[in-house]
């Protein structure tokens, strides 16, 4: 009789697996282990940490679904990140981000395991693989394919084109964007970003309020009429900051059946001067914490997900104990169990609520 650890499978709403082999050589169908030895001593290994993701661990951690980002690095942004590819024109963010869709697509065409989700039926094609009575060696990992900061869409009118080739997700903001204000960058949408969203619902897309500014994020929740995530995000009570949800925010997000992505990270889990120094010392008790505070405020446990922005910046030393790769997550389900969330209850947080947004988005 399978254990009620096996009966779950996680959605994770955020990885940044395209970004991560462009700029880092980081190719998702190895094992994270297998990065982490090739990568021992070299600068990437010291700023970016140790690798968190890779083929094996998920299906091992039955990670069955991920929301996998197209991310192009802003040179301009009020923060950036290290970066090999990074743009200063609409033309530059368009070409890294149909370099990193051609990866999707590539993994996909190259890897039995591996699936591209872009419609209700490979949906559930995916999810069938992940049933008791499915060999393990034909489980899929099915991607989701999630534009993280809209700058790579050169204008409102070309979505078309990436939604042709398989983007379900939008984020209008990572930090400013030609689009919204975003995170480090305050200030409300734009004129390209209303166009955009007007064409984004004609074609039922989802919107990921994640790193949008507070101004733009409650001008898009009140314009937008479709499908509406926050993919990584925690709340300020956690972490107090522009790059996180307040509550008003979350209570919004809650109105209009939004889910929101908890992201595992102790620098999001910790408000400054108050995290461990340690990562023995960093509970992973507090990923529930925030799961719970997140559920007080909803009212349920419907509302709730998890993002896990791995190997976005960070690494396995910067996550609770107990993380170590992606293939840990399954280790919150006790955890959630123990302040008397019920099975359902975990296999909603775990992936059925983002799952109920692609069912209700997707063709």
């Amino acid at each position: 009789m399978p254990t009620e650890k096996m009966t779950y499978i996680i959605l994770d709403a955020h990885q940044d697996l395209a970004w991560n082999m462009r700029d880092l050589d980081r190719d998702f169908r190895l094992s994270a282990y297998a990065k982490r030895k090739a990568e021992a001593g070299t600068p990437v290994a010291e700023r970016e940490g140790l690798c968190m993701t890779g083929l094996p661990e998920s299906l091992r951690g039955r990670v069955a679904i991920i929301f996998a980002t197209i991310f192009a690095n802003p040179k301009a942004a009020a923060y950036s990140l290290p970066s090999r590819h990074s743009y200063s024109t609409p033309a530059e963010a368009h070409q890294i981000g149909m370099s990193q869709l051609d990866y999707y697509h590539e993994l996909a065409d190259s890897h039995p395991n591996i699936a591209l989700i872009r419609t209700q039926g490979e949906l559930e094609r995916v999810l069938a693989t992940w049933q008791p009575e499915t060999p393990f060696e034909q489980h899929q990992v099915g991607l989701v394919v999630l534009m993280e900061g809209a700058d790579p869409i050169r204008e409102p009118r070309a979505f078309e084109e990436w939604y042709e080739r398989g983007v379900r997700i939008v984020g209008l903001a990572w930090s400013q964007t030609r689009y919204s204000g975003g995170t480090a960058a305050p200030g409300g949408l734009t004129k390209l970003g209303r166009e955009l969203l007007e064409i984004m619902a004609s074609f039922r897309a989802v919107l990921d309020v994640s790193h949008m500014a507070e101004k733009a994020f409650f001008e898009a929740l009140d314009s937008y009429d479709g499908q509406i995530i926050a993919s990584h995000s925690n709340p300020r009570r956690f972490c107090d900051s522009d790059r996180h949800l307040s509550d008003a925010m979350i209570r919004r997000l809650v109105e209009r059946n939004g889910v929101i992505g908890v992201v595992p990270y102790n620098n999001f889990l910790w408000q400054p001067g108050q995290r461990p120094a340690r990562k023995a010392d960093a509970s992973l008790s507090r990923v529930a914490e925030v799961i719970d505070h997140l559920c007080q405020i909803a009212g349920s446990a419907r509302h709730v997900g998890i993002g896990t922005d791995f190997d976005g910046g960070f690494g396995a030393e910067s996550t609770p104990d107990g993380l170590d790769t992606v293939a840990d997550l399954l280790s919150l389900a006790p955890l959630l169990a123990a302040r008397g969330y019920s099975q359902s209850d975990v296999a909603a947080i775990l992936s059925g609520n983002f799952l109920s947004v692609l069912r209700a988005a997707l063709p």
